[in-house]
């Protein structure tokens, strides 16, 4: 089979065949993988996703290393090829989709039967390919630990990214009034056409003071959750902007600032800060993660959300998309699977 292997940590920007490059390139004689339990299920890819994460995996830059050489790759979606003799509930030609610490980059992928989900009817495989890691952050943050209600105030950083739009649609599937903060006016537009009340030029506006008049305007006070995969002076600015009992969502440092929120301020203003490493749940509490994840796949269903595709890649280049610079939420590939391709979004 094809799969994209790195053989060494280094800059994903470089090609393969340059000898500075991680990638050892996109072999089409790598093992297939067998099945490696009674209850395991070997997936065909037909669509998975390029994330922040896999950016800095590549680099060794993340909270985890695997040992090299490895198949990168985490959320996916595809149509089972083949089950363990152990499997109950899935049978071979079931779409499926699922998560994975590596491996996605190949046009088959092994996982347990509990932890696939069944695509429903309805659902575009390559949408449900992207949905796992950028929905299921922001579903867990927004509905299980901020516990966003309708009428409460969200504040959206990063907005136009992966993790930021997704925050932008499950805010307003719960009735909040979402301020999204991004970059350029086509990613302004788009935002406002998935809903967003109120949206911010962080290049060029005072995002405090546009907040504010927004805020004046509808009679509201400040922001009751903030969303911040950012980080840096945007996430000291956007402090101000918080009501007292603030719900605080650290959801990551896209621009290589770790902030500090002070204490103190936290105590006076009875802030609660959310740390949130997504992945983590499926060791640590795997019931909440699988029902996030599946009322997900409800909500696209019913269209209740969207995954929105920007870019489409075949599996050999994957690498084009980070060599000029975009850090995407999906990344479509081209597959065996009669889908046609993969999917990609660009990220601020």
């Amino acid at each position: 089979m094809e799969a994209l292997v790195v053989r060494r940590l280094g800059d994903p920007t470089v090609a393969p065949g340059e000898e500075s490059s991680p990638f050892a390139g996109v072999f089409g004689g790598h093992p297939v993988p067998e099945l490696s339990s009674p209850t395991a299920v070997r997936v065909r890819v037909a669509a998975t996703s390029l994330n922040f994460a896999t950016f800095l995996q590549v680099q060794g830059k993340y909270q985890e290393r695997p040992p090299l050489p490895f198949v990168p790759g985490s959320d996916y979606a595809g149509v089972i090829d083949a089950v363990g003799p152990g499997v109950r509930g899935l049978h071979p030609g079931d779409r499926v989709c699922s998560f994975a610490g590596l491996g996605s980059f190949a046009d088959f992928i092994v996982a347990e039967e509990k932890q696939l989900f069944l695509v429903p009817d309805g659902c575009d495989l390559v949408a449900a390919g992207a949905l796992p890691v950028a929905f299921g952050t922001s579903h867990l943050a927004l509905v299980h630990r901020a516990q966003l209600k309708a009428g409460q105030v969200l504040l959206v950083l990063g907005a136009a990214g992966g993790v930021g739009v997704s925050a932008v649609q499950i805010g307003k599937v719960c009735g909040a009034v979402v301020i999204a903060v991004a970059r350029g006016i086509e990613k302004l537009q788009y935002l406002k056409s998935i809903g967003a009340d109120h949206v911010i030029d962080s290049s060029k506006d005072n995002v405090v003071g546009s907040a504010k008049s927004f805020l004046k305007a509808r009679g509201l006070k400040g922001a009751d959750v903030l969303y911040d995969p950012v980080g840096g002076k945007l996430t000291q600015d956007s402090l101000k902007l918080l009501n007292w009992g603030a719900h605080i969502l650290v959801i990551g440092f896209a621009s290589g600032d770790v902030p500090v929120i002070r204490a103190n301020i936290a105590l006076v203003k009875n802030w609660t800060i959310h740390g949130l490493y997504w992945g983590s749940y499926l060791t640590h509490e795997p019931r909440v993660l699988i029902d996030s994840l599946n009322e997900l796949l409800l909500w696209l269903s019913k269209g209740l959300i969207t995954v929105q595709i920007s870019h489409r890649y075949r599996l050999a280049e994957i690498w084009l998309t980070l060599s000029v610079g975009h850090f995407v939420q999906s990344i479509a590939l081209e597959s065996k699977v009669p889908l046609g391709c993969r999917s990609s979004n660009i990220a601020t």
